[in-house]
């Protein structure tokens, strides 16, 4: 099961061009002495009340607001949760049917940890049967039995000589089930992880609010919240 990642995180570099239903606002940050200018979006009026859908995106120059807070790092935190998210689903949602599906499995040898991958030749012979072959780390093919077998992927492998047999079991409903629950397990968790990359960033901009203006304040608060809403969407099922 994997996400599809769509590029709506990036934040859009402001035109400053003259554009009907923009207005320029001049915002000062006293302790650098110096005006900032942002640009955001009217509020609907005669002209476009009624035509625009769901609530107008704000587009913040990061560079302009960046002594107050980097808006670049608190998206990429964001991002770190939904790439964390994918990681997740791809080691614990597999249904076993690439030799990719034991990427995460670190077998425990005497010579420290290693991944599967690195101590034998996985192929899928079948599409019910994976073949280890350990020729090249014999000594290890034990260990590499019992971390199958641990790996809570409810594997059954048979050894001979230097040949792992791991048959894959069907997939039952029981499997689907519980699936589905980790699926939602792991969702929750990534859902909460973002809003206290949001949580964390809000706090840090209220910290600013007897030095710069309120205007300013709430403006960079809702691109926080629209980078929290976009990957939201994306952890969302």
């Amino acid at each position: 099961m994997a996400l599809k990642c769509v590029g709506r995180l990036r934040p859009v570099l402001l035109r400053c061009t003259a554009t009907p239903g923009i207005l320029k606002t001049s915002l000062v940050v006293p302790q650098q002495d110096h005006h900032i200018t942002l640009l955001s979006r009217h509020l609907a009026t005669k002209s476009n009340k009624g035509k625009t859908k769901g609530p107008a995106r704000v587009n913040i120059n990061t560079a302009l607001v960046e002594d107050i807070i980097n808006l670049k790092d608190v998206e990429q935190d964001m991002k770190n949760v939904v790439d964390s998210l994918k990681e997740d689903f791809n080691k614990n949602l597999s249904i076993r049917t690439s030799p990719g599906a034991f990427d995460h499995i670190v077998v425990k040898t005497k010579d420290g940890k290693f991944p599967l991958s690195h101590l034998g030749q996985i192929t899928l012979k079948s599409p019910r049967l994976f073949v280890i072959n350990m020729a090249s780390f014999p000594e290890s093919a034990d260990a590499v039995v019992n971390a199958l077998r641990q790996s809570q992927m409810n594997l059954n492998p048979e050894l001979d000589g230097t040949i792992i047999r791991v048959p894959v079991p069907p997939v039952t409903r029981e499997h689907r089930e519980n699936l589905t629950k980790l699926a939602k397990q792991l969702t929750n968790k990534a859902k909460e992880s973002v809003r206290k990359v949001r949580s964390g960033a809000v706090q840090d901009i209220k910290k600013f609010k007897n030095t710069v203006s309120e205007d300013t304040i709430k403006l960079i608060e809702k691109q926080v919240i629209q980078y929290f809403l976009d990957v939201h969407l994306l952890v969302s099922f």
